[in-house]
């Protein structure tokens, strides 16, 4: 298997910019993962706030345990800043994962053909 199909794996499967660091470039690599683990912190962080917040209300009883109730409170869209984070997150991850997957596989292939001309 070449480099760059195995550099672009790793960036789709693992995680985005880990293929870069295989071919030996961390700058690249660092910045695509600093920017998914970003994007990354934001959605996970806001679920988890969500979710205490609903589990504050059901044991306070202003929330009945019910699904339809969670369902509901679950439905209601944040306001303001929340919004445009949570709105940019998830396109932020996919996109620094695409643009890691192409970058790598291209990477790899400058690193193989570079390695072919050099003996």
């Amino acid at each position: 298997m070449s480099k760059s199909i195995k550099a672009a794996l790793l960036s789709a499967l693992l995680f985005p910019g880990i293929g870069h660091f295989y071919l030996k470039k961390p700058i690249p690599g660092t910045v695509l993962a600093v920017t998914a683990f970003a994007a990354l912190y934001v959605l996970v962080s806001n679920a988890l706030e969500r979710a205490m917040q609903i589990s504050d209300q059901i044991l306070s009883g202003t929330v009945q345990p019910d699904p339809a109730a969670i369902s509901q409170l679950l439905a209601q869209q944040p306001a303001g800043t929340e919004d445009t984070l949570l709105g940019i997150a998830p396109a932020a991850l996919l996109t620094v994962w695409l643009i890691g997957i192409v970058g790598a596989f291209r990477a790899g292939r400058v690193h193989s053909k570079s390695d072919s001309t050099n003996g």
